[in-house]
């Protein structure tokens, strides 16, 4: 055949690459694996999978002789049966092929069968049997060597692996309908622009902003609703937009009853799949109650919003790193098995750069909605300020020096120490705003006792603080600018979000701190910080109880058996033994039997225990058991049902295998020799 000549890994590539251009419609996916187990072993080969009800779906059958394909069909098929007959209970158990050859087949085709071999396949979708592919042969005396099994094996596997992507596109799909909700049912108007201005796209409350139905809206020119300088402005930002730029800023709308909004937009450009600008997409709030409104109603609003987008976040985020983890390890298998210079390994290679961009934008998007951790320490401020030097280093740049200035008995402070060094990265961001030209960021960190009548006076809370100074030689605010530079939004720079002075108050506050700005124009800036000191002594560092001994037996527990199936993939070629739990009482089951895992990779949000519920009950049996938890949600934002020991680690998804493999090293020491 055809197939000693062209290499074997190329056509299992040229199918996985066929398999996946059809992943959308599951019979076309069965069809094309039938096909090429015919073509590639011959001579005839079926596909026979279980439906939703757990019974036999009508099978795909191909023969090499097409009359032929006909009259085996029938002979195979299984349509409507149960599993239970001898064969299928058997693939289901060993999860290994059935190879039939002479009087053995008879049981699968009867008597006037006119077949001589048979091999049937297993097909485990998501570590599940999901049926199985049939070869058949019809000379007499023929049979299925051993490199034909594997060969049909291998095609099996990949046929398991199109319909875990099927399975995956339909979440997605589901993921995407969700979004959709999401972008109706949020309180922000929501408009998409044309690059003339016409709307394109309009949800239910800016229909309420703009006094029209939304239904109307669609086709009518947002100028109509702006006043000259309005509509000046709007042709300067989408400009901006088709430059690849977004802009956020205030303006007033006229509604189609004559009366007036004032509102906050923020324009970000469209493009399609080439990066063509395709239009522009704009948030829209409506302001003017906040403008009107007066200090707690207006701060109170905020902070409701943003709590209940950061849950929204958290919750999404969560869900989509689940998916990017199994598609980012899919697409790394992939270039681990395929040619540099096979399509199929740029396809992969650009999925993976895909899945580093979602992970950045799902961090991204929960350290900016991110609600209270609950994971607070005790900090001392020397070791704060040293670990944050190499941030304000990177954030200030070369042309801005920087100067610490702190005694070593400073008092510590009790914090989560991401937030807190998020406020301190955010002053030194707007400080290097206001050195365009240079300049010189001073940090300076003192003890002060402030008594209750200074307190009362200046709104410092009274007690033990650590006053920290930070001073720039930038060019200063005007006292208006300074009076509103705390609140959510208020941004003097046409392409800031105006958040980064509001989230640093926010988290100074959240503490039982305070912050005070002082500046005048050409004259710097000098932020004040007043940070409750903590009673206790900051616990003395420990280093890691790592593992001396190389272990090898690893213990899985995930309940979404595709992210479980991914991880077992990931690290099996390093030579662990795996053992795979999809529920966590399952896995106490087995260790209290009597196994002896070596390392507990487990997932910490589950539905019947959650992962540190689960290595609390198995420590009971193995006290020193290390235990790797992955999670698709932030340390900080799992709050405090998650408690990390020196002999445990917290991995985020996203990751690879590599990251993977690297964190068990940490956390265990080498990994087994593999054969």
């Amino acid at each position: 055949m055809g197939v000693m000549a062209y290499p074997l890994r190329y056509a299992l590539a040229d199918l996985a690459l066929a398999l996946s251009r059809v992943s959308h419609d599951p019979a076309a996916v069965q069809s094309t694996a039938a096909r090429a187990a015919a073509d590639m072993i011959g001579d005839g080969a079926g596909v026979q999978l279980l439906r939703d009800d757990g019974r036999y779906d009508g099978i795909t059958y191909h023969h090499i002789d097409e009359q032929r394909s006909q009259s085996l069909s029938r002979v195979l098929d299984h349509v409507d049966q149960l599993p239970d007959d001898d064969f299928s209970t058997a693939m289901a158990a060993s999860r290994r092929p059935i190879v039939l050859a002479g009087d053995g087949v008879e049981p699968l085709a009867g008597e006037e069968h006119e077949i001589h071999a048979a091999v049937l396949c297993p097909v485990i979708v998501d570590n599940t049997y999901a049926g199985y592919l049939v070869l058949t042969r019809e000379a007499t005396g023929s049979f299925y060597s051993t490199a034909e099994v594997e060969l049909a094996r291998d095609i099996a596997g990949e046929l398991a692996l199109a319909c875990s992507s099927a399975r995956a596109l339909e979440r997605l799909r589901a993921s995407e309908e969700r979004y959709r909700r999401v972008l109706e049912t949020i309180p922000e108007g929501v408009l998409q622009l044309d690059h003339d201005g016409v709307i394109t796209y309009a949800n239910e409350p800016i229909g309420v902003v703009l006094g029209m139905p939304r239904s109307q809206l669609v086709g009518v020119s947002m100028r109509g609703f702006l006043n000259d300088q309005g509509q000046k402005e709007l042709n300067r930002r989408i400009n901006e937009c088709m430059q690849g730029r977004s802009t956020v800023g205030a303006t007033r709308l006229m509604r189609a009853d004559g009366s007036q909004r004032s509102v906050r937009i923020s324009m970000m450009p469209l493009t399609d799949d080439h990066g063509t600008f395709n239009g522009v997409v704009c948030m829209v709030t409506d302001t003017t109650d906040h403008i009107d409104a007066r200090g707690l109603k207006r701060q109170l609003d905020h902070l409701r919003r943003l709590d209940s987008l950061s849950q929204l976040i958290g919750g999404i985020s969560h869900d989509f790193n689940n998916l990017l983890t199994v598609v980012g390890g899919s697409a790394e298998m992939i270039t681990s098995t395929t040619p540099e210079e096979h399509p199929t390994h740029k396809l992969a290679a650009d999925i993976l750069e895909a899945v580093g961009t979602g992970r950045t934008l799902t961090h991204q998007l929960l350290a900016f909605g991110r609600s209270e951790g609950n994971r607070p320490e005790i900090i001392p401020i020397p070791d704060l300020l040293t670990d944050v030097q190499s941030l304000f280093s990177r954030t200030l740049g070369e042309h801005i020096g920087l100067d610490l200035a702190f005694g070593p008995d400073v008092w510590p402070v009790r914090a989560e120490r991401g937030p807190l060094e998020q406020a301190l990265v955010n002053l030194a961001a707007n400080a290097r705003d206001a050195m365009l030209h240079g300049g010189m960021l001073r940090v300076a960190a003192m003890n002060e006792l402030i008594e209750a009548d200074k307190a009362r006076e200046e709104g410092i809370p009274p007690g033990r603080l650590v006053h920290m100074v930070i001073t720039d030689t930038g060019a200063g605010m005007t006292e208006e600018v300074r009076r509103r530079a705390l609140e959510p939004f208020f941004t003097t720079r046409p392409t800031a979000a105006g958040l980064g002075l509001a989230t640093t108050a926010g988290i100074v506050q959240g503490l039982g701190g305070h912050i005070e700005l002082e500046s005048a124009p050409r004259m710097g800036t000098t932020v004040h910080l007043y940070l409750p000191a903590a009673d206790e002594k900051p616990a003395s560092a420990e280093g890691r109880q790592g593992a001396a001994s190389v272990i090898g037996r690893v213990l899985i527990v995930e309940d979404q058996p595709e992210v479980a199936q991914l991880v077992q993939r990931l690290i099996e070629p390093a030579g662990y033994a795996i053992t795979v739990a999809t529920d966590a009482l399952q896995a106490v089951t087995q260790v209290a039997g009597g196994a002896h895992p070596d390392l507990l990779i487990t997932d910490v949000v589950m539905p019947t225990m959650t992962g540190p519920e689960l290595a609390s009950a198995l420590r009971t049996h193995r006290p020193d058991l290390p235990v790797l938890f992955m999670s698709g949600y932030t340390a900080a934002s799992l709050g405090p049902q998650l408690h990390l020991d020196d002999n445990s680690m917290l991995i985020e998804k996203p990751f690879t295998r590599s990251t993977l493999l690297g964190a068990i090293r940490t956390l265990c020491g080498p990994q087994p020799t593999t054969s």
